[in-house]
Order: C-alpha cells, then structure tokens, then sequence
C-alpha cells in the first residue's frame, strides 16, 4: 500500500517554438531500500517532446507499507537485477505517471508545452446497420 508520494525536483524547458507531434514518458526507478515493512523508492519522471520540441523531468520518492514476503522479494530483486517485482512495479510506476503527470500539467502551462497526459485513443465501433 502506498503510503506516500513527493516530488522533489522539477525541471521544464520549451526548446524550440514548433507545434508539439507527441511525447515519451520514461519513468525510472533510481534506488530502493527497505527497513521493515516499510520499502522507499526513488525515481525518475521524464517527458521528452518529439522532434527535440521541450522536456519536463521530475524526481522524486515514494514509500509503501508491504508485507514482509514482499518486502524479501523487493530486496531479492533489486540486489541481483535492479529490478522491482512485476506485482509491486505496476503499483508503483501507476502511482508515479499520475503523480507526476497531473502536477507536470501545472509546470509546463506556463512555458506552452502540452500536458504531459497522454489521453486514450477513441475509436468509435460501427453501428449495425437499420432496415
């Protein structure tokens, strides 16, 4: 369970003046350490605007109460690939794009980049046609 999220740096800057064509999200996992129960994380939050256009990064830490099975697990895994296991990672990763995206879409306002939100494609499925 997620017991906390805070953001510590943030950098934007707008590089060219061009219409923005999409974005990268890159979310990375700096550092992990665990005392008890409890597992903190550092990470990375990066935006990078395509064709060279701006970049919003963030870093930041998270903290999670797990139980101790989960928490033999993240040590395991993190000593020998660097690595979060699979369950914990989707949790964490989740935790960190909403984070930092909805606090991003405040920062890169002021310097006109889009938000770094990247919204769900709609497809519209064909009706059945009437007789």
């Amino acid at each position: 369970m997620i017991t906390g999220i805070k953001i510590n740096k943030i950098e934007a800057v707008k590089k060219k003046d061009e219409e923005v064509t999409g974005l990268n999200v890159n979310i990375t996992v700096e550092d992990v350490s665990i005392k008890g129960n409890e597992i903190g994380i550092s990470f990375n939050y990066v935006v990078s605007y395509l064709e060279g256009v701006g970049e919003l990064k963030m870093s930041g830490s998270l903290s999670t109460k797990e139980d101790a099975r989960v928490c033999k697990e993240t040590a395991e895994r993190w000593e020998k690939e660097k690595r979060l296991p699979d369950s914990l990672a989707e949790m964490v990763l989740n935790a960190i794009n909403y984070a930092c995206s909805t606090n991003g879409v405040l920062v890169v306002r002021a310097i006109n980049l889009t938000p770094p939100i990247v919204p769900p494609r709609i497809q519209l499925a064909s009706s059945p046609s009437r007789s």
